[in-house]
């Protein structure tokens, strides 16, 4: 039958035009219902809320990573940070060879370096709402923005050394991607048509490309951060809850990863303590105790989740010795709710015990068990559960779109939901830029962490040193005293408060502050090396030249302190050690005036006017406004009867110095002396 038009006697009228349709309307419909806008709105929200961290500079720790890098300047700078342990704070070569190549880019300017963790981080939150949505999980979008403005991730985001974290994270979140693509677990298919399911039957991809890739992301999120050894462990839980069970060729691809996830984990461990110094009084703990760190912080981190005031760099190091017994209830309400989430498991499903399980292994190594140096001064941080707070805002998301579903009526949820899930995340953003200004310098950083932490004697103890830089040394002196009163073993502060005792001209008292730190940890070596300045300044020159042999002796390598050391060999006469010592140093890149100008002199009063000479022109070659080295150059070549090259190096200590009556009194010498001289014979 052909249809009916409209011209068709009897035919119902046309249905009149609706607003919207035609090819433009269509083109509306689709990009409404492409990924493309709630994209720009995931990656809008989290570019407002960072805004403070594009104008943010460089804080704790970013000196030793990037700024003070040497191993970013060298010719071979890439090759060390991946063939060299010891050429970058941590062994993590993928972090460093990503500063490498933006030092090459932008110098040492900090928004590059600030942006590339923001993009990270975005990249990370826009893959997890793609994993999300792969898995069918109800409040995918909702989940990934609340991670992206989360304020716990600010800690991770802003500071340019945690690149481990979002770099790493990224990578976590890109090899869960590909393995599921291997497993064959999520995405819609026919017989599930809205998603939702709970078990997964399609078979896994004949292709072992997803495998290979998901090894390499592995591989390469290790290098970046060696927490995210725990992957294998998650993509194991993740099988179980959508398959119920697990296949040889799943065991195939994962157990290789256990074992060099493990491997990575060991390393760490190890350079954590040998290397990066987390060994000592500070990190010994019973097994109970350290059963009760992890209750602690399992729960600690739970809550800042929920409730993100106030968020401190330096939190509260808790007390464990002598815990009341109370104090373990911690531990064991965690181990009753797992114990629950699987006796009720069919009620609830796998899900929420398997995303307690992944939260429990990825916060894992932060827990106290494997000592790391930030147990020293607080046993949690926000940066710890960048990737371990994915299950539980995961979680979260989807019991509140799950909740909301059933509470809210399906007309009214149209336009409830969107609004409550807005408010939600305007007060995420909000606290996201207000903590992001915390981060802004390290004045500003230390003075906002005192301000929530008082006892956090780190922080008094670094904006001490910003005073001191900055010349206002009673200011920087009380924090550093304020550092010791809460912690009195705490070297670094000792040490510092000592410097500006030395300055003060208090040399006993700056002594006995340097050797308090040593009895607290003798391996100390800024503490040897300022023990030497000051026993010298004391005129107990042998006990000053035994404080920087032993310097030498810890660390061989101390260009400055070789320096130091052979100046005092030369004031006490042993010229032979001094320019080994002197030579050391500057085949290790340093030549410093002062070293230069004591050795020169001790061979001066020996009448080697040769070696003197030689030693007088490397120090006018390290600092040529220095007019003692000149005038020094001038006697050595009066000596050697050199008069005229002589009086040229008096001139120039005297235009230096005009008024100093002792260069006047060489030139003028050297000049008679000239004047003096016969006039060399004519030429034949």
């Amino acid at each position: 039958m052909p249809p009916t038009n409209s011209s068709t006697p009897g035919a119902p009228p046309p249905p009149p035009p609706v607003a919207g349709t035609g090819r433009r309307g269509e083109r509306f419909r689709v990009l409404l219902a492409s990924p493309l806008l709630p994209a720009l709105a995931l990656l809008l929200l989290l570019f407002v809320a960072y805004i403070p961290a594009l104008h943010a500079g460089y804080i704790w720790d970013d000196d030793s990573y990037v700024t003070q890098n040497a191993t970013l300047l060298a010719p071979d700078g890439l090759r060390r940070i991946w063939m060299e342990r010891s050429a970058s704070p941590q062994y993590y070569p993928l972090v460093f060879t990503t500063f490498w190549l933006e030092h090459r880019i932008w110098g040492f300017n900090p928004a590059g370096y600030h942006i590339v963790n923001i993009l990270l981080h975005g990249l990370s939150a826009l893959l997890l709402w793609r994993l999300l949505r792969r898995l069918r999980l109800p409040g995918a979008w909702l989940a990934a923005a609340i991670f992206a403005i989360h304020p716990v991730h600010v800690e991770s985001v802003a500071w340019i050394t945690e690149r481990k974290n979002v770099l790493s994270g990224f990578l976590y979140l890109a090899a869960v991607a590909t393995f599921l693509r291997y497993a064959g677990i999520g995405g819609l298919s026919s017989s599930t048509p809205g998603g939702g399911a709970v078990r997964d039957a399609r078979p896994l991809s004949m292709s072992w490309g997803w495998a290979v890739a998901t090894a390499l992301l592995f591989l390469a999120a290790l290098a970046a951060k060696s927490v995210t050894s725990t992957l294998p462990a998650v993509l194991l839980l993740l099988v179980w809850w959508r398959r119920g069970s697990i296949s040889a060729r799943i065991w195939a691809l994962l157990l290789p990863l256990f074992a060099i996830g493990a491997g990575a984990g060991l390393s760490t461990a190890w350079i954590e303590k040998h290397h990066v110094g987390a060994a000592g009084a500070e990190w010994a703990f019973s097994w109970a105790e350290r059963m009760l760190i992890a209750g602690k912080a399992l729960w600690f981190y739970v809550a800042k989740l929920i409730w993100p005031h106030p968020l401190i760099f330096f939190y509260p190091r808790w007390q464990i010795h002598h815990a009341p017994l109370g104090a373990y209830l911690a531990p064991l309400a965690a181990l009753l709710v797992l114990l629950l989430l699987w006796l009720f498991r069919r009620r609830l499903g796998r899900g929420p015990l398997v995303g307690a399980l992944v939260y429990a292994g990825t916060i894992f190594p932060a827990l106290g068990f494997i000592d790391v140096y930030p147990m020293r001064f607080s046993f949690v941080a926000d940066h710890f559960q960048y990737l371990a707070s994915v299950p539980i805002i995961v979680l979260a998301s989807v019991a509140l779109t799950s909740l909301g579903r059933r509470l809210i009526p399906p007309p009214t949820a149209t336009f409830a939901a969107p609004l409550l899930g807005a408010l939600l995340l305007l007060s995420l953003g909000r606290l996201t830029y207000l903590q992001a200004k915390a981060y802004a310098n390290p004045e500003t950083l230390w003075r906002t962490t005192i301000a929530h932490n008082p006892s956090a004697f780190a922080a008094q103890s670094e904006l001490g040193l910003i005073l001191y830089r900055r010349g206002d040394l009673d200011a920087a002196a009380a924090r550093f005293q304020a550092a010791i009163d809460l912690k009195p073993d705490y070297y670094e502060a000792l040490n510092n408060l000592g410097i500006i005792e030395n300055l003060r001209g208090n040399h006993q008292v700056a002594a006995d502050l340097f050797r308090r730190a040593l009895d607290v940890f003798p391996g100390y070596v800024p503490a040897w090396v300022n023990l030497g300045t000051a026993e010298y300044r004391l005129g107990h020159t042998a006990e000053a030249i035994a404080a920087l042999r032993e310097a030498l002796r810890i660390f061989p390598d101390g260009a400055e302190t070789l320096c130091n050391y052979g100046a005092m060999l030369a004031v006490s006469g042993n010229v032979t050690e001094s320019a080994a010592a002197l030579d050391r140093a500057a085949d290790l890149g340093m030549v410093t005036a002062p070293s230069q100008l004591a050795l020169a002199a001790a061979y001066l009063k020996q009448h080697d006017y040769p070696a003197a000479l030689r030693h007088f022109q490397m120090g006018i070659d390290a600092d040529p406004s220095n007019a003692r080295l000149y005038n020094g150059k001038g006697v050595a070549l009066a000596h050697l009867g050199r008069l005229e090259e002589a009086a040229e190096a008096f001139e120039k200590a005297l235009a230096l110095e005009p008024r100093n009556a002792e260069y006047s009194a060489n030139l003028g010498r050297a000049r008679r002396t000239l004047l003096r001289k016969p006039p060399p014979p004519p030429a034949q």
